[in-house]
């Protein structure tokens, strides 16, 4: 089968490889892979700036249906649709954090796509634990971003306290930019959003979805705009998703007093911000990485209410041999959510 792979450490060693198809082993599930959505840490991957195990085939937003199913495995439906968490694919599952549910912290947790392999390719595996049935009005497409909409689940219903009537600015219209956006004007919050002049395209999806205000800041003046929308208050809480310095001081600066400013974004380096005004203003400082298997659960939920749906976020779908094209339009901002699909 083909696949997109990671072949050896250092920026760069991405190809499209023919690779053995997985086994299905037992307590293990062979999943088809219909969709898999190209995220920022694919980027990472590809440039060396976030850790990985090469040989490695990258992808882990995806979804499709169960085609074999191994021994030992309860509960799972041969073609049934499922999307799959595939962040807990290795755990120890004895530390403190893996007792508590929360993987994403334990030391040797490898996810699929750069820890083991992932689903830029016809065929995934994984455990029956890691496999959520998609409701029937869902599509699979849409299945596919239950990955990303679990991490702005996090941040926006579990990490932050969000009330209805407030405001908050989401700063970095990005795929979990745009999903946090996405769940705030589902719970009745007045929603600004702010990004850069290469933004335009994610900037007019935040305005479909109906965000009060999208501002391009290096056009327009943020700190005026939250003023004039919140009657010189400030904003309630401020999601900083971008991973850039100048976005998170314009969040903190955005913050009204007992406010709440949530980090979402990764930097991937040291950087400078006020953080002064965290304790001038008092406000609570929170960090949001990744997701629990409740959080998955929780987001299953709100899915099959039908109250947020996903699938104006996807502006690509593309066929797998066309990666690259799919990685250079999600590097250069030109689109929301670009989708690979392993059998076109």
């Amino acid at each position: 089968m083909r696949a997109v792979v990671k072949t050896a450490p250092g920026p760069g060693n991405v190809d499209l490889l023919e690779m053995p198809e997985p086994a299905c082993g037992p307590g293990h599930v062979k999943i088809e892979v219909n969709a898999c959505g190209i995220c920022g840490t694919d980027l990472h991957v590809l440039h060396d700036t976030f850790r990985n195990y090469p040989p490695v085939i990258l992808g882990h937003e995806f979804a499709g249906p169960a085609v074999e199913i191994g021994r030992e495995v309860r509960g799972i439906e041969r073609n049934r649709r499922y999307c799959v968490l595939g962040a807990s694919a290795v755990t120890c599952g004895r530390c403190v954090y893996c007792r508590a549910g929360e993987f994403m912290f334990c030391t040797e947790r490898r996810g699929m796509g750069h820890g083991v392999n992932g689903a830029f390719t016809r065929y995934a595996v994984a455990r029956p634990d890691q496999l959520f049935a998609l409701p029937d009005e869902l599509p699979t497409e849409e299945g596919a971003l239950v990955e990303p909409f679990a991490a702005a689940v996090h941040a926006v219903a579990e990490i932050a306290r969000v009330r209805s009537g407030d405001v908050a600015l989401v700063s970095g219209p990005g795929p979990i930019g745009l999903l946090c956006v996405k769940l705030l004007l589902a719970a009745g919050v007045k929603t600004l959003v702010a990004g850069a002049t290469c933004d335009q395209a994610r900037l007019a999806l935040a305005r479909n979805m109906g965000a009060a205000v999208a501002v391009d800041v290096q056009r327009d003046d943020l700190a005026t705009i939250v003023r004039e929308e919140t009657n010189g208050i400030g904003v309630d809480l401020a999601f900083e998703c971008a991973g850039a310095a100048a976005s998170a001081a314009n969040c903190l600066r955005a913050v009204r007093p007992l406010g709440q400013y949530v980090q979402v974004g990764h930097f991937g380096r040291e950087v400078s911000v006020p953080l002064d005004l965290v304790a001038f203003r008092q406000v609570q400082f929170l960090g949001s990485v990744g997701y629990t298997a409740a959080t998955w659960h929780r987001s299953m939920q709100i899915l099959a209410q039908g109250r947020v749906r996903l699938g104006d976020l996807i502006t690509h779908r593309l066929p797998l041999d066309r990666w690259q094209e799919g990685f250079d339009l999600a590097a250069q901002k030109a689109a929301g959510k670009v989708l690979l699909l392993p059998a076109a």
